[in-house]
């Protein structure tokens, strides 16, 4: 994998990141001012579509880090049998960015 591509792929994996936690805070907010002047009814509507944008973001994001992760580890695996853990772990590491997508799930 070049450089460059890594690059990339970090960078977008930390942008992906920042515009999760930016909708985990909306979903939690809406959630607790749900009462103050708008009905229980659309403060919900607006704490589901933000826990909505904060997984499909965070499930988008791990899958395009994911691609270019996943060619490298095999890629680095066919080099060398001893690497193993470092692939897995290189590999898994994408989807802890689902994991905090899917919280604001089960907060609202």
């Amino acid at each position: 994998m070049k450089m460059n591509t890594m690059k990339m792929s970090l960078r977008m994996m930390i942008v992906l990141m920042g515009a999760v936690v930016i909708a985990n805070g909306v979903a939690a907010q809406d959630a607790a001012a749900g009462d103050a002047a708008d009905n229980s009814f659309t403060a919900e509507a607006w704490g589901s579509l933000g826990a909505g944008i904060a997984l499909g973001l965070a499930a988008i994001g791990a899958g395009y880090a994911q691609g270019g992760i996943g060619s490298a580890a095999v890629g680095m695996l066919a080099e060398d049998d001893s690497k193993f853990g470092a692939a897995l772990i290189f590999t898994a590491l994408p989807e802890s960015l689902v994991i905090l997508g899917m919280m604001p799930l089960f907060i609202g």
